[in-house]
């Protein structure tokens, strides 16, 4: 959002109702929608309202270790997008930018490209596999300009501190270690930044490329024994990391790193933040946002939409 603001885009965002707006602070021109998207004839009323150019389809459940009701997740991930999609595609907006995961893909023993057969392994992965795929078949049967990007580990500033990065800096910053996992545990982290910016290149060649699929990640793993070594590197952590004093979880593997060949191809994006230099922007805003004490606890919201650069019509959400 704050990244389409600074273009000059007016911005709508949406939030789950009761939500506390605390990652929104700051952003005096967005306007804030309390919407269950979920909820039949919700995300039509909006879509009306507002009257995008551009949604950016952000909502995710289930993501999380502490999330696991299907019923929740199946609402957030593939009836919400299913209610959005239609109301944009009736709309008839320049771009609908969905996000996919990485987890549609299941474990895998390379780098998977986007035409692969989707092996998901959890409740989470299957609704996400069943909103892409509505998304492509709305997409190729339809009208609606939509893409889907399947996200690696994003990470970066306004991030959840319940997360891997967040968590190791801010124990970082203070001289010491969180459990850890097994160190070969791999993930394919891509910086924040880099990520808005393949969101946008999608939004503006949405109707060239409708219907497909692409893989954000920096086309890198990297274990998590390298990323605790960059972490002490850039910290200067004397402790000694413990492995294994964290359970492993059922999605953990030492494979898992993105195939970025043809979003490269047809966006012309790939990754520029290195690992390095995105984990010391994000100690950075830690340390800018006292985001390191305890109390500090940002919350899990929906996100986020936006208008291309027409002059007269509004944009949302999701």
């Amino acid at each position: 959002m704050r990244r389409l603001l600074r273009d000059g885009h007016e911005v709508h965002a949406t939030c789950r109702p009761g939500g506390e707006h605390e990652r929104l602070s700051g952003l005096s021109s967005l306007v804030v929608h309390d919407v269950d998207l979920a909820r039949p004839g919700s995300a039509a009323a909006l879509v009306d309202e507002a009257a995008p150019d551009w949604i950016f389809h952000l909502l995710a459940h289930g993501a999380y270790s502490w999330q696991t009701d299907a019923h929740q997740i199946c609402a957030a991930n593939l009836v919400a997008t299913i209610e959005l999609a239609d109301a944009a595609e009736r709309r008839g907006v320049l771009a609908f930018i969905h996000t996919g995961s990485s987890s549609e893909y299941g474990f895998t023993d390379h780098a998977p490209d986007e035409h692969e057969r989707p092996e998901p392994n959890s409740a989470y992965a299957v609704a996400k596999t069943a909103a892409t795929m509505y998304c492509c078949h709305r997409a190729r049967s339809g009208s609606l300009p939509a893409l889907t990007f399947r996200l690696y580990s994003v990470y970066g500033s306004l991030e959840d501190p319940r997360r891997l990065v967040v968590t190791l800096l801010r124990h970082g910053l203070e001289g010491r270690w969180p459990p850890l996992v097994a160190p070969e545990t791999a993930r394919d982290f891509v910086y924040v930044g880099d990520v808005c910016e393949a969101l946008i290149l999608g939004a503006e060649q949405a109707r060239e490329h409708a219907g497909a699929i692409y893989n954000v990640g920096s086309g890198h793993q990297t274990t998590l024994r390298e990323l605790v070594a960059c972490v002490r590197d850039q910290l200067d952590i004397r402790a000694e990391p413990e492995w294994g004093t964290h359970a492993q979880r059922t999605w953990d593997t030492d494979v898992w790193c993105a195939s970025t060949e043809r979003i490269a191809r047809d966006l012309g994006w790939s990754a520029t933040t290195e690992l390095e230099q995105g984990l010391a922007q994000t100690v950075s805003w830690l340390q800018a946002t006292d985001a390191t004490t305890p109390h500090r606890r940002a919350k899990r919201r929906l996100t986020t939409g936006v208008r291309a650069p027409s002059v007269d019509r509004r944009a949302p959400t999701s």
